[in-house]
């Protein structure tokens, strides 16, 4: 059971027991009976039972829960899921995201309106506001680095759909630690076809093995719940673990700085956008610049359903020597969510040379990614 599941639990069964508990008159009241009461009496009405009306949440004890009664001040816990996650689980019942039959649809008790009442007053119970919101977390785009921090599995593959032939696949890891900042280790393996090695056969010949290695670290320096945006910084090493021979690698160290921003645009749309500068700690290799821009809308199948979320990237890529070409890719993609409690997603689509296609290919490019602070990959189906 995930740290997330006994929120959302605690969440439903107080408000059934409110229902059914705090009041003879209650019990026969439709939802808009309701609807003169204030934020905070909601949550009273729903809530304050088990949770109390700090939300720090009851001794599991006094009102017999197997689980323990999450604690709302704790920002690292509440912080991170939008308010429509919630929301849709209350509404529908935990089945909607792969949850326990346990939690109860609430439709009839209190309606949407009134939900988004309960956890406005949930959300004041964390006071520390360098916790950004789950609403800025937008969708991973397939290049471009979001600002959010996040704990994230992901594996990526990649292939040539013209020209010779090469195969790319990465683990990467992802670890949030603090309010604003996050860890990242990514792991390459690849193959790649070797233009003059063939067997006495006359079969072409293959190359496989480890590429370059990056660790990487990210820090949200901006977020805004009121004006969608947040901005990161962030810093990797690429090492040179790869065969530069084999064309698996680098012949030398790299270094890489950027910024990534994020804004939430109306209508679901989104836009996300990522800066940087990548060095050479080695001779011979020349500075390059790169910037991505990522431009998407997020749609449900039915109002809760799977998530679907188009996107189109543009990424442009410059050494900053003199007489240097520009690559120009766009990259149309779908991101999609793969289980109900849509924790784990995949993404897919070709990257396009828009300049300079001589030697550059059309790439599949692919991932699957799972949120684990959500739970484990075969959880939420």
């Amino acid at each position: 059971m995930t740290r997330l599941m006994p929120l959302i639990l605690g969440f439903l069964l107080v408000t059934l027991m409110a229902l059914s508990g705090w009041g003879l008159e209650l019990q026969a009241q439709r939802p808009d009976d309701l609807s003169g009461l204030t934020d905070q009496e909601l949550y009273k009405f729903s809530c304050a039972n088990c949770h109390g009306l700090d939300g720090r949440g009851l001794d599991r004890s006094l009102i017999g829960f197997e689980e323990e009664i999450p604690d709302f001040t704790d920002c690292d816990f509440a912080a991170r899921e939008p308010d429509a996650d919630w929301i849709a689980v209350a509404h529908e019942g935990g089945p909607v995201r792969g949850f326990s039959e346990m939690m109860p649809a609430f439709r009839g008790a209190l309606n949407i309106e009134q939900l988004e009442r309960v956890m406005a007053h949930i959300r004041t119970f964390c006071t520390d506001t360098s916790w950004p919101r789950g609403e800025l977390n937008f969708p991973r785009a397939l290049l471009t680095e979001k600002a959010y921090p996040e704990d994230e599995w992901v594996i990526e593959a990649e292939a040539a759909v013209e020209g010779e032939g090469s195969v790319g696949s990465a683990f990467v890891y992802e670890r949030r630690f603090g309010p604003r900042s996050q860890i990242e280790v990514r792991i390459p393996y690849g193959w790649r076809h070797q233009r003059q090695e063939r067997d006495p056969r006359g079969r072409e010949s293959w190359a496989s093995g480890l590429g370059d290695v990056t660790l990487g670290m990210k820090h949200a320096l901006h977020h805004s719940i009121e004006s969608g945006t947040i901005f990161s910084v962030g810093a990797e090493v690429i090492l040179p673990t790869g065969d530069e021979g084999k064309g698996l690698g680098a012949d030398g160290a790299l270094a890489e700085a950027f910024a990534s921003f994020g804004k939430i645009l109306p209508s679901d749309a989104f836009v996300q956008a990522q800066a940087g500068v990548e060095l050479p700690l080695h001779s011979g290799a020349d500075n390059e610049i790169f910037g991505r821009l990522v431009l998407g809308r997020g749609f449900s199948q039915g109002q809760w359903g799977r998530s679907w979320t188009p996107m189109v990237e543009l990424s442009v890529e410059r050494s900053v020597e003199d007489n240097a070409v520009t690559d120009v890719d766009i990259v149309p993609q779908v991101q999609v969510s793969l289980n109900t409690r849509q924790h784990v997603l995949a993404n897919v689509g070709l990257l396009v040379p828009a300049t300079h296609r001589a030697g550059r290919s059309v790439r599949l490019l692919f991932y699957v990614l799972l949120d684990w602070f959500d739970g484990g990959f075969f959880e939420g189906w």
